[in-house]
């Protein structure tokens, strides 16, 4: 955990008082890295890097090979190209040696710098040395597209803040005590009555409002253009992404309706190291945000906070939420699954108040100086683990079984294991939690001696598994005992197939309505595999639409 010794001993951060200093060490990422790990990648989001220890070396590719360009060593910053410019890295800073960073949000940067000149004329003529004629532009931050006002442990304002965070939309949060409340909220600040509050860049003001009017007034799209499509995608992870993406290239008329934010359970993942074409892993959300400009910018539509709530499997008309019917030539169903709930006494008062199914990495701020802990052995849980060991001072995950290698990929069961700030407890299970307003302890008991111990704990995330949601498909579509969508040869096998032709690969037993990645009866749960079923479901569409005429 970061002390405000640590921070003086950065000469960027010397002269500042000890209020802002205890600030900075409360709001900060301490990173712990081992030889050869990166602290950010090229093309990273913009952030200000701090060197505690160790050593750090600048990478950069040209034409496929990789050269340094430079070191950091203790005392120095890097990051202020990226903050003068809003722009990704250019570059990738990997320790050379095991090392320890501290990482400040580039909000926080310029909050700093604003009421810091001297902060922000050390950046000014760092970013100059380096590139040039940047001075002053460091010190000006970007405006936030919402600024927001709610109750840490109010479930409205998490759901408003992981809409936001999922949705790629800047925004600054406040609690209704905070001190800077009064500058940051023209006229009267809201009352706990009124929150979550929420005021937009052009001024509108809105309280507690659902996601879909928020959605609006973001302008994102949330109603479909047309009254007749080529072909809907149902779902916008990794397989509905890419559907989106190779259905519009190929001249379909596409939409995809999202009922939250497009990335689906990818999205959330705070690094995924066994995706073909990124070396150095990719975030989720990056994955997500790359995917989405994609389909826009090829012309498919993508609506968010719309879910289906019927299927005319006969007519192909689509009834959304709402009262919008859409007609569809095709469809493919790209649903995903949803986390599986714990059944533990207590647990239900407490989801979004310091309980969550799967990795709220808008939540990973909240954690610095906690002790988090993680159910579950799974890719998901690993990858989790090793986010939030950068914010919380322990990381526990807790797993009924022997062994993680189980269950979990050898490579983060390498990279777990090199963190000093993660533990795994075997043979245990989480029994109990307690707490008033939010979570603040949990039941642990231990399978080897059958006793139940009581542990401090400032968030649980369960990673438990998942499951297909499928119970709105009309009866037509066959699935098989739990709920997933069966497809090809397994639609013959079950009896439920119309037609003289055999079902494509990616066909459900409705002819024309497809189901690619997690929803499908498939024992492959990858991201990569989810991508390359997108892409196949559309090579079918084609197949299907010109035999249909």
């Amino acid at each position: 955990m970061l002390t405000v010794d640590d921070i003086r001993a950065i000469p960027l951060f010397s002269t500042l008082p000890d209020s802002e200093l205890e600030d900075l060490a409360h709001t900060s990422a301490d990173m712990r890295l081992c030889a050869g790990e990166f602290a950010v990648h090229e093309g990273g989001e913009r952030a200000l890097y701090a060197v505690l220890s160790g050593k750090m070396e600048v990478i950069k590719t040209f034409d496929g090979i990789e050269r340094t360009l430079g070191w950091r060593a203790p005392g120095t910053i890097f990051g202020e190209v990226p903050l003068a410019l809003s722009s990704p890295f250019p570059g990738a800073y990997r320790a050379a040696e095991p090392s320890r960073v501290m990482r400040v949000d580039a909000q926080r940067y310029y909050q700093l710098a604003a009421v810091s000149p001297d902060v922000a004329t050390k950046m000014g003529a760092l970013a100059r040395e380096r590139i040039g004629g940047l001075q002053g532009l460091s010190a000006e931050p970007p405006k936030a597209r919402v600024t927001m006002v709610g109750n840490r442990w109010d479930a409205d304002c998490t759901r408003l803040r992981q809409f936001l965070a999922r949705n790629q939309i800047s925004y600054d949060w406040m609690t209704p005590d905070a001190p800077e409340l009064p500058s940051k909220w023209p006229g009267t600040c809201p009352s706990d009555a009124d929150c979550p509050a929420l005021r937009l860049v052009d001024g509108t003001q809105l309280l507690r409002p659902a996601a879909r009017e928020l959605a609006e007034r973001l302008g994102l799209q949330t109603k479909p253009r047309l009254a007749e499509y080529d072909t809907m995608i149902i779902g916008g992870g990794p397989a509905g992404l890419a559907a989106a993406v190779y259905g519009a290239s190929e001249g379909l008329c596409t939409v995809v309706v999202e009922r939250e934010a497009p990335g689906g359970q990818a999205g959330t993942s705070s690094r995924i190291e066994n995706y073909l074409g990124f070396p150095n892993g990719v975030s989720g959300d990056e994955l997500a945000s790359r995917a989405l400009q994609q389909a826009k910018r090829l012309g498919a539509e993508i609506l968010v906070t719309r879910s289906v709530e019927r299927i005319d499997a006969a007519s192909r008309e689509i009834h959304l939420d709402g009262g919008d019917v859409v007609r569809a030539r095709t469809l493919i169903v790209a649903t995903g699954v949803t986390w599986r709930r714990l059944a533990v006494e207590g647990f239900d008062r407490f989801i979004g108040k310091g309980i969550y199914y799967g990795a709220a990495r808008s939540e990973a701020s909240a954690t610095h100086g906690l002790d988090v802990y993680l159910i579950g052995g799974g890719n998901s849980a690993g990858q989790a683990a090793l986010y939030f060991s950068n914010h919380a001072r322990e990381v526990t995950l807790v797993l009924r079984g022997d062994a993680l290698e189980k269950s979990m990929s050898r490579y983060l069961v390498e990279q777990i294991a090199a963190k000093s700030n993660v533990s795994v407890r075997l043979h245990a299970e989480v029994v109990g939690a307690y707490g008033d307003t939010h979570l603040t302890a949990i039941d642990i008991r231990d399978g080897a001696s059958a006793t139940v111990g009581r542990h401090d704990c400032g968030g649980l995330f369960v990673f438990i598994g998942a499951d297909a949601e499928t119970g709105w498909l009309p009866a037509d579509i066959a699935l098989d005992q739990r709920g997933y969508v069966l497809t090809g040869d397994d639609v013959v096998k079950a009896g439920r197939w119309p037609l003289s032709r055999d079902p494509y690969l990616l066909e459900s037993s409705v002819p024309g309505i497809f189901a690619c990645g997690d929803v499908r009866l498939s024992p492959i749960k990858r991201v990569a595999s989810a991508v390359g079923e997108g892409s196949m479901a559309i090579a079918f569409v084609h197949r299907y639409l010109q035999q249909a005429g």
